[in-house]
């Protein structure tokens, strides 16, 4: 079964893009070419608490498939 992203509602859409960002900055902690801090920055860049919490899920999620501590 397909979905088409396009089709979600803004905030599903948001998520997903947050989940993108999440597994990039890991992939960049895991192959050395960024700290822990720039997660740390990018989360603070984020004002809204729920989406914060999804980007920090996402990340430990990142975290644990990728097996970086």
């Amino acid at each position: 079964m397909s979905i088409n992203l396009s089709n979600l509602p803004a905030e599903e859409k948001n998520k997903v893009e947050l989940d993108k960002q999440a597994s990039f900055f890991v992939w960049k902690l895991r192959e050395a070419k960024a700290g822990p801090e720039e997660i740390d920055q990018a989360a603070a860049k984020i004002r809204d608490d729920n989406e914060r919490a999804v980007f920090l899920e996402s990340v430990d999620k990142y975290k644990r498939v990728m097996g970086v501590a």
